[in-house]
């Protein structure tokens, strides 16, 4: 009986011990002090992993380096699908899961339902506000599931208000969510930023008044030269090669690059192209915080924040180009000025940031080939031509494809359910034939796909991680490292290969940690870890993990 006692006073000491120690935990993580009043989620579109190491040295102490100095960077985050691509990373980043779940499975897609093209946030049914153009005529719709932005809505009563600011429609829309306060994006015929009636039936004062200022004058209006003399720029390339795109007007790809003379040709549509236009993306976001009063109550808000030029500057210039470098730079200045602005509007103690990418990018092929580095170029004409001429020739004349996009074939499947061919026999046929063009790595039919052993093949499990059955093609292809469906200069995205998906995640702030971990993790793990801090709901649809070690320091 005394052991029993003994026992029971054992336990009874042990469980209240871990008992207070939960509560003390909780009481410390609500303290009023320390209450996150806004989530600021940035999203750089096409930031490699290895542009954080390549350009460390020349970053300044209060940007990048002081995210990851002073919060808890992941050195080894990953998309889990394919395609690699802008609208399905922003959709990843804010739902928790894949285009298998949230539908989001490419920039733009065939609907085999309307036999048409559809864009990601296309909408008419809901007119632009701030313009008269149909770039205002978007809405989220066509994503499935809930965002974390909307969770955060629903567990504050729609108190806590949901905004996105991006250069790209649907790098503003897609992360805010549908029930946001509002999306604002940049209208590229009348160098103004404008939304959609689908959140508004007028632009708020302070976003006119925004506009009012024609900010993008002033920098269509200057001269792009580097922040450092040229010559310092030693991690990358010469600025004169061959690897390079030029502006519209330019005979070479160098600085200086004079924009008051190149949007004669390129118009306002050069912003997106240029650093200034991460720079007016970072002061609207600024004016957005004290506009819409931003972290000021109780109810915490969020503002996802898509900084597009290194993406356009990245596509035309290519990863080692000394334009991309720069980008980077001033990149960094803007970040710093972000955290400087949040510490003194909303206190360092009451906001987080997390930091990611959409989506990395290739190597230019031309550049890897002139080190005999196997890359290459495929060519998608030559392939539609083929692949058509040789059904016709197998199976007789008719249209027996409907659509070639995004490595996907839609088949005819009205055609061929009243021919005398079973869609199983063309799609077999079709993949034989697809592996023999050069550049092209594997071929699988959808059918094939659900039932294919991926443990040894990454390519085909993150293509079935991509794979929506409603919205997806019948056959899929997937190419050798470094070829690419591209131009010749600049270089591209959306494979399943690590420098598309390998990308920075970042949490900066009240609450985190700090530390670094080079343990696989994946974008999906973004939501959830954002639920938690929280403490609300995942979104819906979400498939990630909690990344725990943000909090266990």
């Amino acid at each position: 009986m005394k052991a029993l006692n003994i026992l029971i006073l054992v336990f009874i000491t042990f469980y209240g011990c871990q008992s207070q120690k939960t509560l003390t935990s909780e009481v410390v993580y609500n303290n009023k002090e320390d209450k996150i009043k806004l989530v600021v989620g940035v999203t750089v579109d096409q930031m490699r992993l290895d542009y954080i190491y390549r350009y460390w040295d020349k970053y300044s102490d209060d940007g990048f380096k002081k995210l990851i100095n002073e919060g808890f960077f992941f050195k080894n985050a990953h998309y889990s699908y394919k395609p690699t691509y802008t609208a399905p990373g922003h959709a990843t980043i804010y739902t928790g899961t894949t285009p298998t779940t949230h539908g989001i499975i490419g920039n733009n897609w065939y609907d085999k339902s309307t036999k048409q093209t559809v864009y990601c946030a296309s909408d008419t049914s809901v007119y632009a506000i701030g313009s008269k153009s149909k770039a205002g005529q978007m809405s989220p719709r066509r994503m499935l599931t809930t965002t974390i932005t909307d969770e955060l809505r629903l567990s504050t009563g729609m108190k806590g208000k949901s905004i996105g600011i991006s250069l790209k429609d649907r790098g503003a829309i897609l992360p805010a969510g549908h029930s946001a306060n509002a999306a604002y994006w940049y209208d590229a015929s009348t160098g103004d930023w404008i939304s959609s009636s689908y959140y508004m039936e007028k632009l708020p004062e302070w976003m006119q008044d925004w506009n009012n200022k024609r900010l993008t004058d002033q920098y269509l209006s200057t001269t792009w030269e580097t922040l450092r003399p040229v010559e310092e720029y030693i991690e990358s390339i010469i600025d004169n090669n061959p690897f390079e795109a030029t502006y519209k007007t330019e005979e070479s790809p160098t600085f200086p690059h004079d924009l008051n003379k190149i949007k004669e040709k390129e118009g306002f549509g050069l912003l997106p192209k240029t650093p200034f236009g991460n720079q007016a993306t970072f002061e609207l976001a600024k004016a957005a915080i004290t506009g819409e009063s931003l972290g000021e109550d109780n109810h915490p808000d969020f503002l996802a924040i898509s900084f597009s030029s290194t993406d356009y500057i990245g596509h035309q210039f290519g990863p080692r180009s000394i334009e991309i470098e720069d980008t980077y730079l001033r990149l960094d200045q803007d970040i710093a000025e972000l955290i400087k602005y949040l510490d003194a509007e909303v206190g360092s103690n009451h906001y987080c940031i997390f930091l990611t990418a959409d989506h990395g990018s290739a190597e230019t092929p031309l550049y890897l080939q002139n080190f005999n580095i196997p890359a290459g170029y495929f060519d998608i004409e030559k392939f539609k031509r083929e692949i058509r001429e040789h059904l016709v020739k197998t199976f007789g004349e008719n249209e027996w494809i409907e659509n070639i996009s995004n490595d996907q074939i839609f088949l005819n499947h009205d055609l061929i359910n009243d021919s005398k061919h079973s869609l199983s026999i063309i799609a077999d046929e079709l993949v034989k034939f697809c592996v023999q063009f050069d550049g092209v790595a594997g071929a699988i039919t959808s059918e094939n796909l659900s039932f294919a052993a991926l443990d040894y093949n990454r390519a085909l499990k993150l293509i079935k991680r991509g794979y929506n059955q409603k919205r997806s093609g019948d056959i899929h292809l997937y190419l050798n490292p470094a070829w690419m469906t591209y131009f010749r200069k600049g270089t591209t995205h959306g494979t399943s290969y690590s420098y598309d998906t390998n990308v920075p995640i970042i949490f900066y702030g009240s609450g985190i940690g700090i530390g670094a971990s080079y343990e696989e993790v994946n974008i999906i793990d973004i939501a959830p870890t954002i639920s938690a801090l929280l403490q609300i709901a995942q979104p819906n649809g979400s498939s990630g993990s909690v990344l725990s070690e943000i909090f266990n320091n």
